[in-house]
C-alpha cells in the first residue's frame, strides 16, 4: 500500500532525500518546491518501502489505508497533485553536501568560528548543516532564556505534532562544539562589532519580529492587538504578559436596542495561517487544548471566554487566501465549529468561477460546499459556534469608546468613500446596499491584526526600510555603500528571505547560506578574529552575569516537562524570566 503526506508536513524535504525511487515532490530542486504548501507521494510509483515515513521529522507520513478521521482525504490529494502535475520522476544529478577542505584552518589558524544569532528552525538548520560538515565551533546567542524561537514561541499549542521537528535538532544541543548564551541580547548586551571580533563568520537568524500595521483610524485602541502579541501571549513568551489580551470585552451597544454582550464576536483581519491558527485557538474546545503545553493564563482566558464567532476578513477574494490547504482544512474540521462563507454577489462570482473549472485546485475550490450565508455584522452572533469568512472587505477604521466596539469595513467599490462622522451603532449600511460595495460596521470586542510579519533593524547592520530587509545576496549582507557583501557577515530565515516559508523552508535556506560561508572561508573572505573563545565567554558573563548556558537549558526544560508530566501535558512553559531564570538555577 503506497505512503501519503498528511497536514503536518514541514516540507523540510527530509522525506525526499531517504526515498529510493524519487517519487516525492516538488523536491528542493524544483521551482515548485518554494510555493508548495506540502509535499507529496506518488502513488503509482511508491513501493511502500516507508523511509520516507521514518525520515519525517513530524510524523506526517502513512500508509495510505491507515488514514483516518481529518487525515483520510490525504490519500487522493497525494493522487491528485500528480494528476495535475505529472512527472517521470527522473533523477536529478546528485547534489553532495558542501564541506572544508581536509586540514582547513581559518583565518588565523584553529578552527572555524561562527556566532549564530537565534535559536529557532533557520539557526538550528544553520548549526546542523556547519557541525555536520564542518570542524567549526560555534556559538547561539537569544535574547530569551530559553531556545526554541519560532517552534516553541510561534506554533500553535494544537500543533504538538509540528513541534517535534525540535527532536531533529537534539544532536545541534548536545555537541561539545556548541556554546550557548541565552538571555544575552545582541544591539544592547553586546555589538556586532563585538561578535564579529571574536569569531570569522556572523549569521543572523533573527526573524521578523514586527507586524505589519493597518494605519487606519483606531489601531491602537484597547482590544485591537497585533497577532505577534497574540501568538506569543498564548504560547507563554516572557515578555508578553499574561493580561496582555483580554478576551472578556465590553458589553457593545447595537442598533435597535440589542447588545453584543462581552466579546461574543472577534475579528481577525488577514487569512494566511497565522490568522488560521488565531480563529482555530479561540473556538477550540478548551478541554482540548488543555492536554497541549499552551500557557496556563490563556487557558483560563479562553475558558471564560465568550465568544462563539470569529470572522475573518480579507481584502482580496477567496482565490487570493493566504492559508495552506492543510491549515485551510484543519479549521473546516474543528469539531463543534461551523465554518461559512459571508454571501456577497462578488464572493459568489468568484465561486461560481471556481467551481465551473474543473482543474481549478486553488484556495476558492476549497471554498466548494461550504454554507453561504449573509452575516450581519450589527447584531449578536447566531446560536452556536462558528467561523465567517469575509472577503473583498478592507477595514478602514477601528471604532470603540475606550476598546474597540467595531470595525468599519469597505467595499470593493468603497475605496475613495468618505467614511467619517458614521455612528458605530446606526443601522448597517449593507442592509440599504445589497451589493455590498459600500460601507458597513462588523461589531467586535475583540480585533486581532494579522497581516503578516515585518523585519526590524538589527544593530551594526545596514537596513532597507521599504522592504523591511536587510540588503543581502545570497544570504551574504551587503553594503547598502558599494552592494558588496560585508565580510563574514550572513542572514537565514525570515531575516534573510521576508516572512515567508514554513519551518521546513528554512532547511534549504540554511544551506545557501552555509555554501556562501563555506566559499568565503576557502577564498580566504573572512577576516581573522583578534578575541578568543574564552574572551568571548568572559565577555558575556560581563556584560550579562544572568547569561544562561546549555546546562541551565536542560534545566529548564526538565523542570517544564515535570510540571507537564503531574497534569498529562507534554509541558507547562514558565512563562516569565524570574520563573526561567529560577529554574535555570535549580540543580
Amino acid at each position: 500500500m503506497a505512503y501519503a503526506i498528511t497536514r503536518t508536513c514541514c516540507n523540510d524535504a527530509s522525506c525526499v532525500s531517504v526515498c529510493p525511487v524519487n517519487c516525492i515532490h516538488p523536491t528542493p530542486d524544483e521551482p515548485a518546491f518554494g510555493h508548495t504548501d506540502m509535499l507529496y507521494v506518488d502513488p503509482a510509483a511508491c513501493i511502500d518501502c516507508g523511509a520516507c515515513a521514518d525520515a519525517c521529522p513530524v510524523d506526517a507520513i502513512f500508509p495510505v489505508d491507515r488514514l483516518m478521521g481529518p487525515d483520510a482525504l490525504y490519500g487522493e490529494l497525494n493522487r491528485a497533485y500528480y494528476r495535475d502535475h505529472p512527472t517521470d520522476h527522473a533523477w536529478d544529478a546528485p547534489v553532495f553536501p558542501r564541506s572544508l577542505p581536509t586540514g582547513f584552518a581559518g583565518p588565523g589558524g584553529g578552527s572555524l568560528r561562527v556566532a549564530i544569532v537565534g535559536t529557532g528552525p533557520s539557526a538550528s538548520y544553520t548549526a546542523q548543516a556547519l557541525l555536520h560538515s564542518t570542524g567549526a565551533e560555534l556559538t547561539m546567542i537569544d535574547r530569551l532564556p530559553v531556545a526554541g524561537g519560532l517552534l516553541r514561541y510561534g506554533v500553535a499549542p494544537d500543533h504538538q505534532s509540528t513541534k517535534r521537528i525540535a527532536d531533529s535538532f537534539a544532536s545541534v544541543f548536545h555537541d561539545p562544539r556548541l556554546r550557548v548564551h541565552l538571555n544575552v541580547e545582541v544591539g544592547t548586551d553586546l555589538t556586532h562589532a563585538e561578535l564579529a571580533a571574536h569569531h570569522h563568520a556572523v549569521v543572523y537568524a533573527v526573524g521578523a519580529a514586527a507586524d505589519r500595521r493597518l494605519d487606519v483610524p483606531g489601531e491602537d485602541l484597547p482590544g485591537s492587538v497585533p497577532a505577534t502579541t497574540f501568538v506569543r501571549w498564548y504560547n507563554a513568551e516572557p515578555t508578553v504578559p499574561a493580561d496582555a489580551v483580554d478576551l472578556t470585552g465590553g458589553a457593545v451597544d447595537l442598533a435597535g436596542g440589542a447588545q453584543l454582550a462581552g466579546a461574543e464576536r472577534a475579528v481577525v483581519i488577514g487569512n494566511g495561517n497565522v490568522a488560521v491558527d488565531i480563529a482555530r485557538i479561540l473556538l477550540t474546545d478548551p478541554d482540548r487544548l488543555a492536554a497541549t503545553d499552551i500557557a496556563d493564563h490563556a487557558l483560563a482566558a479562553l475558558r471564560r471566554s465568550r465568544i462563539r464567532e470569529v470572522v475573518m476578513v480579507a481584502r482580496r477574494g477567496p482565490g487570493h487566501a493566504a492559508w495552506t490547504t492543510p491549515e485551510f482544512l484543519a479549521l473546516t474540521q474543528l469539531p463543534g465549529v461551523d465554518v461559512v462563507v459571508d454571501d456577497r454577489p462578488v464572493v459568489r462570482a468568484d465561486l461560481e468561477a471556481a467551481a465551473a473549472d474543473p482543474t481549478a485546485t486553488g484556495t476558492a475550490a476549497l471554498l466548494a460546499g461550504l454554507p453561504l450565508e449573509r452575516v450581519d455584522g450589527t447584531r449578536p452572533p447566531r446560536p452556536g459556534r462558528r467561523i465567517v469568512l469575509r472577503f473583498h472587505a478592507t477595514p478602514v477604521e477601528l471604532l470603540g469608546a475606550g476598546r474597540v466596539e467595531a470595525v468599519r469595513l469597505a467595499g470593493p467599490d468603497a475605496a475613495g468613500a468618505d467614511l467619517t462622522g458614521l455612528d458605530p451603532t446606526a443601522a448597517d449600511p449593507a442592509e440599504t446596499d445589497p451589493a455590498g460595495a459600500g460601507e458597513e460596521l462588523l461589531h467586535a470586542g475583540l480585533v486581532v491584526r494579522s497581516i503578516g510579519h515585518r523585519g526590524i533593524p538589527v544593530p551594526g547592520l545596514p537596513f532597507d526600510e521599504v522592504t523591511a530587509t536587510v540588503p543581502h545576496r545570497g544570504g551574504r549582507v551587503l553594503d547598502p555603500a558599494t552592494g558588496r557583501p560585508l565580510p563574514g557577515a550572513y542572514l537565514v530565515g525570515w531575516a534573510k528571505r521576508g516572512s515567508s516559508g514554513g519551518i521546513g523552508a528554512n532547511r534549504a535556506c540554511a544551506a545557501e547560506t552555509v555554501d556562501a560561508l563555506l566559499d568565503d572561508a576557502v577564498a580566504g573572505v573572512l577576516r581573522a578574529p583578534a578575541g578568543t573563545r574564552k574572551e568571548f565567554d568572559r565577555l558575556v558573563r560581563d556584560r550579562r552575569p544572568d547569561a544562561l548556558g546549555l546546562r541551565q537549558l536542560r534545566a529548564i526544560d526538565r523542570a517544564e516537562r515535570a510540571r507537564g508530566e503531574a497534569t498529562g501535558r507534554p509541558r507547562v512553559k514558565l512563562p516569565t524570566v524570574p520563573a526561567l531564570l529560577a529554574a535555570a538555577a535549580r540543580r
